[in-house]
């Protein structure tokens, strides 16, 4: 992770700017692969969701009030985006615990991935916060071809990102 390009300041983090790990993911930028972690401590990739548009949600962990209630948000918003929309989540937080908190939020249209092991998402995203080995708010629409049609950087980790603009980019996807 040494040669890893760093970008210092592009957010903040309950007001404090902080070092992101990783490239700027782009809206025409072919989407980076990774390897992150199921509840069932599965890996999968990228190309596990090959042919379906992806709605990447990001977020620093899911223990969190407004990473919960835009993982709830994005969970109830795929209902409308139908089975050609795969929704992600993914955070730090250990497999075990994402299953605990999707069972006890009743989750069920959302697959949430953990990035605990290596950072692998958080550095291809350039979301991984160097600072506190975290991942900034993010959420990233990719299409049925790996294209990146959305890409959010929430400027202030603590704030919600913008639902709409993401979910109908997914819609444009389709």
């Amino acid at each position: 992770m040494d040669m890893a390009e760093e970008r210092k300041g592009a957010i903040t983090f309950k007001g404090n700017p902080v070092t992101l790990i990783g490239p700027e993911v782009k809206v025409g930028d072919q989407a980076p692969d990774f390897k992150v972690l199921a509840n069932d401590l599965s890996e999968v990739t990228l190309a596990d969701s090959k042919g379906h548009v992806r709605l990447i949600s990001v977020v620093p962990s899911l223990d969190t009030g407004v990473c919960d209630a835009q993982t709830r948000r994005f969970n109830e918003e795929a209902a409308s985006l139908g089975e050609d929309v795969r929704v992600l989540t993914v955070s730090v937080d250990l497999p075990f615990a994402q299953k605990r908190w999707c069972g006890a939020a009743g989750i069920d249209r959302v697959q949430t991935l953990s990035d605990h092991r290596d950072l692998s998402f958080g550095t291809a995203y350039g979301v991984a916060i160097k600072e506190l080995r975290l991942l900034a708010r993010a959420v990233f629409v990719v299409d049925k071809n790996d294209q990146v049609v959305h890409a959010e950087y929430v400027s202030e980790a603590t704030e919600h990102p913008n639902y709409e603009a993401a979910v109908e980019a997914a819609k444009k996807a389709l």
